[in-house]
């Protein structure tokens, strides 16, 4: 693992970290994570790259969210329902509920407007706009009945739409019992170790960090809407089939997929990658606040390839 780390955020984060967000779409959010549903939900993204599509699929009972995908890789960071959970190598590493912290108090962020009846799928639903900034940068839409976000659209800062999550069918009268190669997310607390990251970055507060045996660090950022984690690696971080970007004074390699962008880059410290759902138009701030992408110097480099 810390000689060629693959770092993926599952494309399944159809219901954002709440806390952020108004009141009256808290009390949907919290209702929606009691649902009990079974569903297939499409993914597609318009990138700078291209554009990215998925299928996946997605069952909730009792308060927890199982996600099935084909997502294989070495690392994998699963979000939804305000929580997170992180497995590697097939097997559960970490998992948590992100908790709101102690800034949650201050105005939100998100106000919710053009509150509207809907059909989706044959069924009643209700559609909410997000703004920020006075400008829409998504909208979601519930169904009336189970409270299922059965679709989430975001937007870039032009209006123009970036990901699009739908669900193509719901059912609520199935055997949610999970498959092999499903993760399930709980409400278990990781141990959370000291970071050097800082605590908001662009506006995104940094809601759960964890740090395991072997030096790999984790910690998870959101807005309310958006959110993105960011890795600290002992060693350098791969990034197969990567595009590289120049980003104000730094040059990282840069993927995207359905619902998620990754940017790897090294430092003299070692390696770094960020995994989120943000549109591109955020990623030169976030990026921006982040330790600067720096050479290890040929030294530093030969020890990393010899010991990790």
């Amino acid at each position: 693992m810390r000689a060629a780390l693959v770092l993926v955020v599952a494309a399944l984060a159809l219901v954002p970290a709440t806390g952020a967000l108004a009141a009256d779409l808290d009390e949907l959010l919290d209702r929606g994570k009691e649902a009990t549903y079974s569903a297939e939900q499409t993914i597609s993204c318009s990138t700078p790259d291209g554009v990215r599509d998925a299928v996946v699929r997605i069952t909730q009972s009792d308060g927890e969210l199982t996600v099935t995908s084909n997502v294989t890789d070495d690392v994998e960071v699963a979000s939804g329902a305000g929580t997170w959970t992180m497995t590697q190598g097939g097997g559960l590493v970490a998992e948590a509920a992100v908790e709101a912290g102690e800034g949650d108090e201050t105005e939100p962020l998100y106000t919710v407007e053009d509150e509207h009846a809907v059909e989706y799928l044959g069924r009643a639903a209700m559609s909410y706009l997000l703004i920020r900034d006075g400008e829409p940068r998504g909208e979601l839409t519930f169904d009336d009945e189970t409270g299922a976000l059965v679709e989430a659209v975001s937007f870039t800062i032009d209006g123009e739409v970036y990901c699009e999550r739908r669900f193509i069918s719901l059912q609520t009268d199935v055997d949610l019992a999970a498959g092999d190669d499903s993760t399930e997310m709980s409400g278990t607390q990781p141990p959370v170790a000291a970071s050097t990251l800082p605590e908001v970055v662009a506006g995104f507060d940094l809601l759960d960090q964890y740090e395991d045996e072997d030096g790999l660090r984790f910690a998870y950022y959101s807005d309310g809407f958006f959110s993105f984690a960011i890795f600290e690696t002992p060693a350098a971080v791969a990034l197969p089939e990567a595009t590289v970007v120049e980003l104000g004074s730094g040059v990282y390699q840069r993927a995207f997929t359905a619902g998620q962008v990754t940017y790897v880059w090294e430092t003299r410290n070692g390696g770094m990658a960020l995994v989120g759902d943000l549109p591109p138009d955020l990623h030169p701030d976030v990026l921006a606040e982040m330790p600067a992408p720096e050479s290890p110097g040929f030294l530093r480099r030969w020890w990393r390839n010899l010991f990790g």
